[in-house]
């Protein structure tokens, strides 16, 4: 016997919401899953470190402030800076940020403290993106004021991206899936006694030191020498900073200005082997330098100081673009120089 289409079709829409619903569990459940994993990422951890420390602070004691990405954590250490200045300066670099996220990390920074400096590094891979979601939740992750939060987002993230931010399942899924890679790598080496090439070859430690520094002594793994090394094919031509991430340069600018802070910018080094695949660096470092110059802001760049007048090897990074603490000490004791010959 037929069963009546109007059963059929109530049918068919139970099957259809239980189905929606089953997703929409299985999407909320993603999303917790995907939330924790980037809350145990250990990056995300200094960072938080990084900040809790700083709002800790006794107001008005940090003289020197330090903002950017991972270059910037990973170059400046105050504990190398401050004995030569006599100064008190903290570390407020976050992975992978962008300009527009500076502006309101030092916006949150100017909150309790007076820096009579701020330097900014400035990488130009972070500054020809429009938008980039991951490093803006970095910050969000640790900022102590939901309104700057909340203006951060109405006013810098596009409409689809502010809708993205409100899905855990989509927010933190990038987090998530790094955090089960490298956890299914630790397993496998600690199950079967092995390391890959890359690894044993990278032996040293990492943590955070103090004061917002990430203390590294891992040596540049072989590998990175020319597999896996991310310059490969990087042309300066084809270089172009973002009109966004320029506008919240000029903010930036702007902001020190008004406070009456110094504004140094600064571009830290990658390894001598990551600039021999570069073509035409030297676009990328004047069309920085003529920015700066057009603020009135002292700038250095590192890769430039280095191919003029080598002081940096492969062996003073802990990979292909960052320093470990053989090459902080070399940098900082040369920038501590020149802001002794810019006071």
């Amino acid at each position: 016997m037929q069963e009546p289409s109007s059963t059929s079709n109530f049918k068919y829409l139970l099957q259809g919401a239980f189905v929606v619903a089953v997703s929409l569990l299985l999407f909320v459940l993603a999303g917790d899953a995907y939330e924790k994993a980037a809350k145990r990422n250990q990056i995300n951890a200094f960072t938080k470190q990084r900040f809790e420390e700083y709002y800790a602070l006794e107001k008005n004691t940090v003289d020197l402030l330090f903002i950017g990405s991972s270059h910037s954590y990973c170059t400046f250490d105050p504990q190398l800076i401050d004995p030569v200045l006599g100064t008190y300066s903290w570390q407020l670099g976050t992975p992978s940020q962008h300009a527009d996220t500076s502006y309101y990390v030092l916006q949150n920074a100017l909150e309790t403290q007076s820096p009579h400096t701020v330097v900014m590094e400035l990488y130009w891979d972070v500054l020809d993106d429009d938008f980039e979601r991951s490093q803006a939740d970095s910050f969000f992750e640790v900022c102590n004021n939901d309104a700057l939060v909340n203006d951060y987002i109405q006013t810098v993230f596009p409409a689809n991206e502010r809708l993205k931010y409100e899905l855990p399942a989509i927010r933190y899924q990038q987090s998530y899936f790094s955090y089960r890679s490298s956890r299914m790598k630790r397993s496998i080496e600690e199950t079967y006694h092995v390391s890959p090439p890359e690894t044993a070859a990278a032996n040293g430690v990492e943590y955070y030191q103090a004061q917002g520094y990430v203390y590294c002594d891992i040596i540049l793994p072989q590998d990175e020498y020319d597999r896996t090394n991310q310059f490969k094919g990087f042309d300066g031509k084809d270089w172009q900073m973002s009109d966004v991430q320029r506008d919240y340069l000029d903010k930036i600018v702007s902001l020190c200005k008004e406070k009456g802070i110094r504004l140094i910018f600064v571009t830290a080094p990658i390894a001598p082997v990551s600039m021999d695949f570069i073509e035409n660096y030297d676009l990328v470092h004047q069309a920085l330098s003529d920015y700066a110059a057009s603020k009135d802001v002292p700038y250095l760049d590192y890769n430039q100081i280095n191919l003029d007048t080598p002081f940096l090897t492969n062996e003073n990074f802990r990979d292909d673009a960052h320093l470990n603490h053989s090459g902080v000490t070399k940098v900082d004791a040369h920038f501590s120089t020149f802001l002794q010959s810019q006071n």
